[in-house]
């Protein structure tokens, strides 16, 4: 190709080499030759990233290094001073080959004892922990301060809750629902000394920029600080005042996504940062909201945010049995996806200490507490050294408190009334509402009606609250099964002045879930994203040893493989080996194999369980919790004891503490609804794992118990 290139090129050509002078030819021949490359090899731009010194390379790891050097050198000096000497050579090259050794061994040491800590402590915390891999890779984030100013962000962050409170304005006034008789909350308990050291020792170990003291400190003097602390709380809680140094609290921008404008200020997100002490005081006060609310029954049944044993997963989950229930029997399911305009920060205080007094309860000194909490708050941005002009808000509940998506579950409660009474099944997730009904084929349209006439009373529920709707996110899709599409309507809601054209797939609270409930969506991202990740961890794999790697793989990987993976319960084998393959590299990843070898003995190497494994694994505790009372009532009350069906008492079925298993038409739909699919996974478990008293305890079991089953009777595992 080169030879045909240059033959048809103008140099070839006589008549050119004699028109020209020396330095013209020379022009022209580097054009040409340029010309060509291009063509052949073309030029591209490559980005090298400069890498600072590993955070565990220290003063020992230097002082060794320059060591090492040094009796390096003097062997090489002895070989050119006297290269017949072998016996000082001999004896040089062993005493710098000892030392070399022994710098090796060093580094390994500090490289295992820093990353194992790391990983250690981040491992909770994926972001933190992504941090610290960027740091290996040589990358860094995109600091707020290069890209725009902080009075830019906090007016765009201001002008944004302006125009949602702007267009509420006509909206008409709210309406409140009646407490239960007897439900009432006037005074709060006082406060003990020891209940303030057990909040201070719960604290995480991070602290805003405002605060007198680092966190550690404050833990570490927990018992001096806590009487005085004690008195400054209970003196609030008694008079129904916050202090005002608890109200202020400071904004950190954080750039959304690498690839957005760093100079636009709706690329940012705002973190609210408030002091140590106002969260300490946030969470005692929210543990006898909480004590309350449970005890009245006040806490809305279906809402699955910020409520303990509560997830995204079990909501998805509930939401998708229903579904999957419904289209086993023949029906057709529509799913709406709501999501809010700046939720938390355009919450109406007026209206929230109503709702408080009228829905709640809250009264005297409490309703009082409450006024103040959110009355006087002020906030400004701060960026790169530089803050903004501190602003009074009139409206919102702070995101980064303890006590602000308490008050905004409540706030939002009415929504699950509102939504049944249109006939179809709401579920709620902080600011997202998913509202779902059924229907038989031909009666579509009047189901798309009604979720059409509900979702317009939805926006105006919201509008008299001074919350807004955002269309642009609002999503709906019709779900059936892949026999039944062509029955699937194709008009498009039409939502007040909006319309809505449904869609194939929607991202339900990290889940994506699919119009023919196959999860292929769902699992082709979960595939991506995890070999995505394991590219990168395998870039770094010489820089960390394999105990490190395996912890790096179980946190960043194993844990988004497992994320709303008992959704995927019932799935085909060919749909399941895809989430396998992940497995299989991750696990050839740690023990540098090659894809050609077996990976089986590195599974059980490893002790990791199979992808079907993992799945029942997860539906196994799900179900244990409901059975235990630590799992969300919604779940729990789908599940039966045979011993508690009045027709199988008399059986002898009834002495085991096996679950009844719901009938369902079709083994790939039906049978995948957690009420089926738990039961079944359950019922296949010994007794003597199903009455363990503690869920560790059942969870070393159940693991044991699988991965006998997957790898037991291989005669190839090492004893």
């Amino acid at each position: 190709m080169f030879r045909s290139a240059i033959a048809t090129s103008p140099l070839c050509d006589a008549s050119v080499w004699s028109a020209l002078d020396t330095d013209g030819l020379a022009q022209l021949y580097d054009k040409e030759i340029t010309t060509i490359l291009d063509r052949i090899i073309p030029m591209r731009t490559v980005r090298y990233r400069r890498r600072a010194s590993d955070a565990w390379f220290d003063d020992d790891c230097r002082v060794a290094k320059r060591c090492v050097r040094l009796f390096e050198r003097d062997v090489r000096r002895i070989r050119r001073a006297d290269p017949q000497n072998t016996a000082a050579i001999d004896a040089a090259t062993a005493i710098w080959t000892k030392r070399r050794r022994e710098y090796r061994n060093m580094l390994r040491t500090k490289r295992e004892e820093f990353w194992l800590a790391k990983v250690a402590s981040e491992s909770s915390s994926p972001q933190l922990l992504w941090r610290s891999i960027d740091v290996l890779l040589g990358r860094g984030r995109i600091p707020a301060s290069l890209g725009v100013t902080p009075d830019a962000v906090h007016a765009f962050f201001d002008a944004k809750v302006a125009g949602v409170r702007s267009s509420t304005n006509d909206a008409p006034p709210p309406v409140f629902t009646a407490a239960p008789p007897g439900c009432s909350l006037v005074d709060f308990q006082r406060l003990s000394v020891d209940d303030v050291v057990a909040a201070i020792r719960q604290l995480p170990d991070k602290q805003c920029a405002s605060d007198p003291l680092p966190t550690s400190l404050l833990k570490e003097n927990a018992d001096i600080l806590a009487p005085f602390l004690t008195e400054l709380f209970n003196r609030s809680l008694l008079l129904g005042a916050v202090p005002t140094t608890f109200k202020s609290a400071h904004i950190t921008p954080l750039i959304k996504k690498p690839d957005l404008d760093p100079a636009e200020p709706k690329s940012y997100r705002p973190i609210s940062n408030l002091s140590v002490l106002s969260k300490t005081l946030e969470r005692l006060v929210a543990r006898q909201l909480l004590d309350y609310l449970n005890a009245a029954d006040l806490l809305p049944d279906l809402q699955s945010a910020y409520r303990a044993h509560h997830s995204t997963e079990t909501a998805v989950l509930k939401v998708l049995g229903d579904i999957l229930r419904a289209v086993d029997s023949g029906d057709l399911a529509a799913l709406a996806l709501l999501d809010l305009s700046a939720a938390f920060d355009t919450v109406d205080h007026e209206t929230l200490l109503r709702r408080l007094r009228m829905s709640y309860g809250l009264g005297g000194r409490v309703h009082d507490w409450f006024q103040s909490y959110l009355s006087g708050r002020f906030q400004f941005v701060r960026c790169g050294g530089s803050s903004s002009t501190p602003t009074q808000l009139i409206c919102g509940v702070p995101q980064g408190s303890v006590l602000g998506p308490i008050l905004f579950l409540l706030y939002t409660a009415d929504l699950l009334q509102l939504v049944r009474a249109h006939g179809l099944e709401p579920h709620l997730y902080a600011d997202d509402t998913q509202i779902y009904g059924f229907c038989h084929p031909e009666a579509c349209l009047e189901l798309q009606s009604r979720v059409s006439v509900c979702i317009s009373e939805v926006d105006g529920w919201m509008r008299s609250n001074r919350l807004q709707l955002n269309a642009d996110k609002t999503e709906i899709i019709w779900c059936t099964s892949s026999r039944r599409q062509h029955q699937i309507p194709t008009a498009s809601f039409v939502i007040g002045a909006d319309v809505i054209t449904p869609v194939s797939s929607v991202r339900d609270l990290g889940i994506y879930l699919d119009s023919d409930l196959s999860m292929r969506t769902h699992i082709s991202k979960t595939v991506s994203a995890c070999f995505a990740v394991l590219r990168q961890i395998r870039s770094i794999r010489r820089s960390v040893t394999r105990p490190v790697l395996q912890s790096l793989i179980a946190s960043l990987v194993l844990t988004r493989l497992d994320f709303g993976s008992s959704t995927l319960a019932g799935l085909p084998a060919r749909q399941l080996n895809r989430l396998q393959s992940v497995v299989n590299s991750a696990a050839r990843l740690v023990y540098s194999a090659r894809r050609s070898e077996h990976v089986s003995p590195l599974l059980y190497e490893l002790h990791w369980l199979s992808v079907p494994e993992r799945i029942n694994f997860r539906l196994a505790v799900l179900v244990y919790r409901c059975m235990n009372g630590t799992a969300p009532r919604y779940l729990a009350s789908e599940l039966q004891c045979v011993a508690n069906i009045e027709s199988r008492r008399r059986l002898r079925s009834a002495s085991s503490p096996s679950l009844h298993v719901p009938r369902s038409l079709h083994k790939t739909i039906g049978d995948r609804a957690f009420p089926v699919a738990g039961a079944k996974v359950w019922n296949m478990l010994p007794p003597e794992i199903t009455s363990l008293p503690s869920l560790q305890t059942f969870k070393r079991a159940l693991k044991t118990e699988l991965f006998c089953r997957s790898y037991g009777s291989a005669h190839y595992w090492p004893q």
